[in-house]
């Protein structure tokens, strides 16, 4: 997308990529575009759109990943300063906003209990059938020409335990800054 994010009346540039990294390019001069500033979300981008969503007055970036996760970047700040010894004082606005949340987590946390129990009645009943849920799975198998190797990307909308690959052929596994994977080899017969 492109948007002016930094108020300069300039549009910036907005980019969303496969490996969960959020972009913000502008353009200082008119040779190539300059990184201001990115962000690292721990799924892939699936869109992004600049805007005034959440509060009037200051502008937003909205991205979507992968599993349906929505996260805004907002150019409203977050922090005060108060002077020594002073107390921060909230308004009736950030107040009636907190209630408002803690209203809403209240509701949440019952309904999930609600559901819970649901789900516990349902499995004990006699009649009940168990299955595996369905979901898909959104992968990527790349060539990167710099170093003659192959990226895999995996993700999936649920926690990934274990990822088995099986090749005819002698393999290495790379390493990679994002992976938090334990990586174990095991040879296989031949026959």
């Amino acid at each position: 997308d492109s948007f002016d994010i930094l108020g300069d009346g300039v549009k910036e540039l907005l980019v969303g990529r496969d490996d969960g990294v959020l972009e913000i390019y502008n353009f200082e001069s008119a040779d190539d575009p300059a990184l201001r500033y990115d962000h690292a979300l721990s799924e892939s981008i699936a869109s992004i759109q600049g805007g005034c969503v959440g509060k009037d007055g200051y502008d937003e970036i909205l991205a979507s990943t992968y599993s349906g996760w929505l996260t805004g970047l907002t150019t409203e700040p977050v922090h005060r300063e108060g002077g020594s010894g002073e107390e921060l004082k909230l308004s009736q606005e950030m107040q009636s906003k907190i209630s408002s949340l803690r209203n809403e987590l209240e509701h949440l946390q019952i309904k999930v209990l609600q559901e819970r129990e649901k789900y516990q009645q349902s499995s004990q009943s006699t009649t009940a059938v168990s299955s595996v849920p369905a979901f898909s799975v959104n992968y990527k198998f790349t060539l990167n020409k710099d170093d003659a190797s192959y990226s895999l990307i995996l993700e999936v909308q649920t926690a990934i335990d274990n990822v088995l690959v099986q090749s005819d052929v002698p393999i290495d596994l790379l390493d990679v800054d994002k992976n938090s994977a334990v990586v174990s080899f095991s040879s296989c017969d031949s026959e």
